[in-house]
């Protein structure tokens, strides 16, 4: 791959000073995968391993500037969005989607933490779900986020199939949080179940998976174009992240996302 072919993945995400999440996790992952990742940072946060304390988001005129400049001077494959914060950084985001429909986009919704530490502010719920969600070629909520964006639906099924309603293309639905005895990824579309991925469950709490997932996922899209080999690939590569996963820090795992540097696998 020369370098004018290298895929550009343009990221929307916030600023984890653990370095297990956020778009410290999105620039390894995208690295990882042999592409560029041009990262706009939506968010200051304030966290640990353990919990998110706080958070402040971005001027959403400076978002938009700097995620312009990038897109009239890269070739951008694909827009990944991580955490957005604020409905103001949301209305920033829809604006520069709706300029450039045929770049897709992968969305991992973040709202909040495990143990309900904030990430956004009052509304942006709503506003993800009428200005973000219909720009969506994958989204990849856990099962709580899911059910954020689909207010109502009685099961997981139900609210990823209620989200493509929205015109969001494909629903990739995580089952970290699920009960199964392994974890079970569900991919939705056409209003339906298309494919079920199947993985080991492991021991420990990791910081970062998620961003990990969409954001490899972003950076395979770039070069296959078949969703589900994509989807399977991308769900391979973190689930190996966190199988290599080490803690550093007295709470979560930190995935490794570079576990392929090592020497059994050169």
């Amino acid at each position: 791959m020369t370098e004018s072919q290298t895929p550009v993945i343009l990221c929307f995400s916030g600023l984890d000073p653990s370095g297990g999440a956020g778009i410290l996790a999105d620039i390894e992952a995208i690295s990882s995968q042999g592409a560029l990742c041009a990262p706009i940072i939506t968010a200051a946060t304030v966290q640990d391993t353990q919990d998110v304390m706080s958070f402040s988001p971005m001027p959403a005129d400076l978002l938009i500037e700097q995620a312009r400049a990038v897109l009239e001077d890269m070739p951008v494959s694909v827009i990944k969005i991580g955490m957005v914060g604020s409905t103001e950084i949301a209305e920033a985001i829809h604006s520069i989607l709706v300029d450039y429909p045929a770049i897709k986009v992968v969305y991992d919704p973040v709202f909040s933490t495990e143990k309900d530490g904030a990430l956004s502010t009052p509304g942006l719920v709503e506003s993800a779900r009428v200005l973000l969600l219909p720009l969506t070629t994958v989204l990849t909520p856990n099962i709580f986020e899911a059910h954020v964006l689909a207010p109502g639906s009685d099961t997981p099924s139900a609210a990823a199939v209620s989200i493509l309603e929205t015109s969001c293309q494909y629903v990739l639905l995580t089952g970290t949080h699920g009960k199964t005895s392994d974890v079970v990824h569900t991919l939705f579309c056409n209003h339906h179940e298309c494919k079920r991925y199947h993985y080991e469950r492991l021991p420990h709490k990791y910081h970062g998976s998620g961003c990990t997932l969409a954001s490899s996922l972003a950076a395979i899209l770039a070069t296959e174009p078949d969703i589900e080999a994509a989807v399977h690939r991308a769900l391979d590569y973190t689930h190996k992240t966190l199988v290599h996963g080490k803690r550093i820090g007295m709470g979560q795992y930190h995935p490794n996302r570079f576990f392929w540097t090592k020497q059994e696998y050169k």
